[in-house]
C-alpha cells in the first residue's frame, strides 16, 4: 500500500500544478480576484499529507491485525464466490463507502474521532492539496468502523482495494474550479458537495459525510445544498503551520477538560460527547462569529518561500524513501525514521511561521541526518 502511494503522488503533484495554473488564468482574466492557494498553507497540508502515510505504517498495522482477526474467527461467508466477482467488488465499495459515511459522521459528532478527523478541516483554503491534509492518528480507533465488512467475509485484500479507490475517489472533489454538476450532485460526492463539508457557514457545518455516493447523506438526513458562499476551516482556528501540534490541538485540549472536569462520568464524557460539549458549572465557551473569522498568514518573504520550498522538496524525497522501504523495515527502524521525519517537518512548520531562523531549521536536518545514520539507516 506505501508504494502505491508514493506512485500517485507525483499524479497529485500534477493536478495541483494544473488547478494552480488554472487559478491563475482565472485571474488574470477577471473572473476571480481571490487566489484558491495560499503558499504557507499548501505547504502544511502537503507537510500533514507525507506524515499521514508516515505515522501510518506503524499505525495501521493495528487496524490490518483487528480486521485479520474477526475475518479468520467471526466471518459468515468468507469463501463466498461473491468476492471473485465484479458485482461483489462493487457491492464491496458500497459497503464501504456506507461505513465510511458512519466513520465520517462521528469524525464530526464525537470527541475523540473529531480530534483526529480535524486536521482536514483546518486548512481556511480549499484546493486539491487540502485532500492530502490528513491526519496522522485516524488509523487507531477508525478501524473499528469497517469490521462488519469482516463479518460479513469481505477479504482483507478486497478491503484495501476498496479503500484505496474510496480515498482516491475523494481527491479531485476539492476544489472551487469546478460548479454544480446537476444530477451527479445529487447521487455522488462532488466538489459542490464537498465545499458545504469542508466550511463552518452556520447552515453547512456538521453536513455532506459521503465518501464516494452522497445518497448515505440523503438517507440519513445530513444533506445539504451549497447554496452562499463557503468559509472555510474550523470554528477554533489552529492559526499554525506546525503538522505536529495540527494532530495534538484537539487531543490536548480534551485532556485538559477531562483533567478539569470534577466527576469521573464528565472526565469520560468529554470524549464521547460531540465536539464542544462541557460538563455543567463549566465556563461557556465563546460564541462562533462568522464576519469576525480571519486568515492566518505569517508574511514570508520571496526567500523564505524558496528556502521553505526546498526543505518540504528534501522532505518528500525523504518521505518517498522511506515509504518504499518501509513495509521491509523492522519496526525499530521505521519508528527512528518516521520520528526523523517528523522532526524534519516541524521544524519547516516553525520555519514557517517565524520561530525558527534557517540556519536552525538546517540543525534540525543535520541532527535527523546523524541519527539516522548512526542508525545504519543511510547506508
Amino acid at each position: 500500500m506505501s508504494k502505491i502511494i508514493v506512485f500517485a503522488f507525483p499524479v497529485f503533484l500534477a493536478a495541483m500544478a494544473l488547478e494552480i495554473w488554472w487559478d491563475r488564468r482565472q485571474r488574470a482574466l477577471g473572473a476571480t480576484t481571490r487566489s484558491t492557494y495560499a503558499f504557507s498553507d499548501t505547504v502544511n497540508s502537503l507537510s500533514l499529507g507525507l506524515l499521514s502515510q508516515v505515522v501510518g505504517v506503524l499505525a495501521k498495522g493495528i487496524g490490518i491485525a483487528a480486521y485479520a482477526w474477526v475475518f479468520e474467527r467471526i466471518a459468515l461467508f468468507p469463501q463466498a464466490e461473491v468476492w471473485k466477482q465484479w458485482y461483489g467488488w462493487l457491492g464491496a465499495l458500497l459497503l464501504y463507502d456506507l461505513c465510511y459515511y458512519w466513520l465520517h459522521r462521528a469524525g464530526h459528532e464525537v470527541a475523540i474521532f473529531w480530534a483526529a478527523h480535524v486536521v482536514h478541516h483546518q486548512s481556511q483554503e480549499y484546493n486539491l492539496s487540502t485532500a492530502l491534509r490528513q491526519t496522522s492518528s485516524g488509523a487507531l480507533l477508525g478501524w473499528l468502523f469497517y469490521l462488519p465488512l469482516a463479518i460479513l467475509g469481505v477479504p482483507p485484500l478486497l478491503l484495501g482495494i476498496v479503500a484505496l479507490v474510496d480515498l482516491l475517489y475523494q481527491f479531485w472533489v476539492h476544489t472551487e474550479h469546478v460548479g454544480k454538476l446537476g444530477w451527479f450532485d445529487r447521487v455522488f460526492c462532488s466538489p459542490s458537495n464537498h465545499r458545504v463539508h469542508h466550511a463552518v457557514n452556520d447552515d453547512y457545518v456538521d453536513r455532506n459525510y459521503g465518501g464516494i455516493l452522497v445518497v448515505w447523506d440523503r438517507l440519513f438526513g445530513t444533506f445539504q445544498q451549497e447554496q452562499e458562499t463557503c468559509v472555510y476551516g474550523t470554528r477554533a482556528p489552529l492559526n499554525s503551520w506546525d503538522p505536529l501540534w495540527a494532530n495534538l490541538e484537539v487531543y490536548a485540549g480534551l485532556c485538559a477538560a477531562a483533567w478539569q472536569a470534577p466527576r469521573w462520568r464528565d472526565k469520560l464524557a468529554v470524549w464521547l460527547k460531540p465536539p464542544g460539549w462541557q460538563p455543567v458549572g463549566a465556563l461557556p465557551k465563546p460564541g462562533f462569529d462568522i464576519a469576525k473569522v480571519q486568515r492566518f498568514a505569517p508574511p514570508l518573504s520571496g526567500d523564505q518561500c524558496r528556502f521553505a520550498t526546498l526543505q518540504y522538496l528534501g522532505l518528500m524525497a525523504a518521505g518517498t524513501v522511506y515509504l518504499w522501504h518501509a513495509d521491509a523495515m523492522p519496526w525499530q527502524d521505521a519508528t527512528v525514521y518516521c520520528l526523523a521525519l517528523c522532526a524534519a517537518a516541524w521544524a519547516t512548520g516553525a520555519y514557517l511561521q517565524g520561530r525558527l531562523r534557517a540556519v536552525e531549521v538546517l540543525a534540525v536536518q543535520a541532527a535527523c541526518l546523524a541519527t539516522l545514520g548512526a542508525w545504519g539507516l543511510l547506508s
